[in-house]
């Protein structure tokens, strides 16, 4: 009589008689190719995460076979490149899907305890000064030493008493604050805040203004879009520009600052569990935070590795809500005469 396999042991379904997996394989087995179409990623890098992660993902069971780190690796990025648990992803590796949920939990824990080491900001004034070289030579923006911007991702509703996720499209979401360089690498990200939070009310709440509010970051500033106030650490564009200069400022804001939008896009394209292609991350807030802060610590290891083409937009991607606001940048009165110093110095 044939036995469902859903109720079969994961350890007879990775080790059982016959049954080909990757734990009897090595990764050399397969080609980079299968390994990129499947999993997202080539050998070399899927290899380093193992040597990253392994003492993490190897701990104590009383079982006398435990999934290696190889395949609980293999099975999160089948998840987060795909955004499916699907029995083909699992069969693939020789797991259950219940496994596969199991190993996407263990693999996105130790990223997330991670994510200091690969997302956070230069500190040596030579990185600092590349930094803002970098983004100078985009369109001649001076002083930057990054792009700011929100992005939402869908998740399910916590429930249906709880509102604060719902954004302004009615859809629940988190509300995702990010901040990245030149060439997309990412050097603050907070993944939790809830989706009904308009972007400006995000950032005043965020670490990152604190970061920025009470270290020395007195020599530049970051570069945010009109949802955002004007600081005297957060250009803005301006509202209704006039001037040739204030033209030119806007126009090299604008160019400068849509690198993060395609930072997003191709976070998205790279990681279709945040993409909503296949519908919305099925986990609680917290938990779906984690997943997208684990998909950025892999967003910057991929630039490490030399994995930095500007993907396409992906298809059936939530789009972002569009944020109602009002100019106020005349409250900071500091802000604006930087602001105003700036169009003097480099656009008039």
């Amino acid at each position: 009589m044939a036995v469902p396999i859903a109720v079969l042991d994961c350890d007879l379904l990775l080790y059982g008689r016959g049954h080909r997996t990757l734990d009897r394989f090595k990764l050399e087995d397969v080609t980079d190719e299968y390994l990129v179409s499947t999993y997202g990623f080539p050998r070399q890098f899927i290899s380093y995460l193992v040597e990253l992660l392994g003492a993490s993902l190897s701990r104590p069971t009383q079982r006398s076979r435990a999934i290696s780190p190889e395949t609980q690796i293999l099975a999160a990025l089948g998840f987060y490149t795909s955004g499916s648990f699907q029995t083909r992803m699992g069969d693939a590796i020789g797991i259950s899907q219940a496994s596969m949920s199991r190993c996407v939990a263990n693999v996105t824990e130790a990223l997330v305890q991670r994510a200091s080491q690969f997302i956070h900001f230069p500190e040596d004034e030579a990185t600092v000064q590349s930094l803002k070289d970098d983004f100078y030579g985009l369109a001649g923006m001076p002083g930057v030493l990054g792009v700011v911007d929100c992005t939402h991702v869908a998740i399910k509703a916590p429930n249906a008493e709880d509102l604060s996720y719902v954004n302004r499209k009615g859809l629940h979401s988190l509300n995702c604050l990010m901040v990245c360089d030149a060439r997309g690498v990412l050097l603050s990200a907070e993944t939790h805040w809830p989706g009904s939070l308009p972007d400006c009310t995000v950032l005043q709440q965020a670490a990152l203004t604190s970061q920025f509010e009470t270290e020395l970051h007195k020599d530049g500033w970051l570069l945010g879009d009109s949802s955002f106030f004007l600081r005297t650490w957060l250009m803005t564009p301006l509202h209704i520009p006039e001037t040739p200069a204030e033209y030119r400022y806007n126009m090299a804001h604008s160019a400068t600052h849509n690198v993060i939008e395609r930072t997003f896009r191709t976070i998205r394209s790279r990681f279709r569990c945040l993409d909503g292609s296949k519908g919305t991350l099925q986990y609680s807030p917290e938990k779906s935070s984690h997943i997208i802060l684990a998909c950025c610590v892999l967003h910057n290891i991929s630039l490490e590795h030399g994995l930095d083409v500007w993907s396409s937009p992906a298809t059936g991607h939530m789009e972002q809500p569009e944020e109602e606001y009002e100019q106020m940048e005349s409250m900071d009165s500091e802000a604006c005469r930087i602001r105003q110093e700036l169009l003097l110095t480099h656009f008039s």
